[in-house]
């Protein structure tokens, strides 16, 4: 599978849209503010930073693609007036793979632009005047961000020193990195599985040991060249935190990062069993990501190398978008926030045919089954300092 050419969110503003079915995504955007506002808090009193560099990086589409933008501007602005320093200026950067809806991103400016001045006032100086630029570049983070960010899934602040190399050219260090994602971590492509997940779309309970062998070698792999191109980035003392949809188990097949995909699976089985698709069709699908746990993280940096650990959590997110308790009419946002993520990747794979009737069996599937499982995602957040 080419997860670059159809990895990517619904865009749009209709129905089955990222931007309209990603409210549990905001939730772990809030819950994960108190960690960000921290470390960027003690970066940038330690720093006067003439310009600060906010990328978006896995930007998506919809409210949350500027929500952690404005909530950094706004900490860095509290402070700046604290300190009595003069507004830095901004430069915003939005990254997506290339199927990423930018025109809705870039409609949403104007407003979003109209808004912050608004909130921040006079004060703000230039930074929302001449000076404040947005820019768009599409990649995968398999590369180092420098001028043009090349990373999949994340929210990211940069605090920007710019030298000379030896040849004399301009070229860039950033002092500080936040990585916000509301999701798993996307892997580079699906593992080469070394015998069939049959039945499966992902990690799962009836998995063979070779096959979440192969899913958590990838993730070593991804996470390490990911963990080495920020640090080629970042000045010695920079600050970067990160946050996954991961798990608390050791166990990669654990209910609680896996259930929404045994689900998913569920409903298309029940399709193959029906003649509605074929059986080797569904065999040969598997979606790239991968839960990690905290162990996981802590070992993946400490074999890297290049960055000392500062916080590492771990919290829950409940499966319903709207209240504290699951309501059978959450089955519905639930599932929608599913087809969000997950849709392109089963028309790469089975065609548009059969989306309508895998999420309405999916939908039921959620209704009978989340409640009674007190479904949570599990949220991992961990906050690095790059080491002198």
């Amino acid at each position: 599978m080419e997860v670059v050419q159809v990895l990517h969110m619904n865009g749009g503003i209709g129905e089955t849209s990222y931007g309209n079915n990603s409210l549990v995504q905001q939730k772990v955007i809030c819950m994960t503010k108190p960690i960000r506002d921290e470390a960027i808090t003690d970066l940038y009193c330690r720093t006067t930073p003439r310009s600060l560099v906010i990328a978006d990086l896995g930007c998506a589409s919809g409210p949350n693609t500027l929500f952690v933008v404005s909530e950094l501007i706004k900490v860095v602005d509290k402070l700046r007036e604290e300190l009595g320093r003069q507004s830095p200026e901004y430069q915003v950067f939005l990254n997506d793979l290339p199927g990423n809806d930018f025109n809705t991103v870039f409609k949403s400016l104007p407003s979003f632009q109209k808004k912050m001045s608004d909130e921040l006032g006079t004060g703000a100086g230039p930074c929302f005047s001449r000076e404040f630029r947005v820019l768009s570049m599409a990649g995968f983070f398999r590369a180092r961000v420098c001028i043009l960010p090349i990373l999949l899934t994340a929210s990211i602040g940069y605090l920007r020193d710019l030298e000379f190399n030896q040849n004399n050219k301009w070229i860039e260090r950033f002092h500080f990195q936040l990585l916000i994602t509301a999701s798993t971590f996307h892997l580079c492509l699906v593992p080469e599985l070394l015998e069939s997940n049959k039945g499966n779309i992902n990690i799962a309970s009836t998995s063979p040991q070779t096959v979440i062998g192969a899913y958590y070698a990838q993730f070593q792999r991804d996470f390490s060249t990911f963990l080495s191109c920020r640090a080629e980035e970042l000045v010695a003392g920079g600050r970067m935190v990160l946050t996954f949809l991961g798990r608390r188990s050791e166990d990669p097949a654990s209910k609680e990062c896996c259930f929404i995909w045994e689900l998913l699976a569920t409903a298309l089985n029940d399709m193959v069993s029906e003649g509605l698709i074929e059986e080797e069709k569904m065999d040969s699908f598997n979606i790239p990501q991968y839960s990690p746990s905290p162990s996981e993280l802590r070992l993946e940096v400490q074999k890297e190398g290049s960055f000392s650990i500062v916080r590492l959590e771990v919290s829950e997110v409940n499966s319903s978008a709207y209240n504290d308790e699951f309501s059978s009419a959450d089955a519905y946002n639930v599932a929608q926030c599913v087809r969000a993520v997950a849709e392109p990747l089963l028309v790469g794979h089975f065609g548009d045919a059969i989306i309508e009737e895998v999420f309405r069996r999916y939908r039921e599937i959620l209704s009978d089954r989340i409640s009674k499982e007190n479904a949570q995602f599990i949220n991992v957040a961990i906050s690095m300092a790059k080491k002198g």
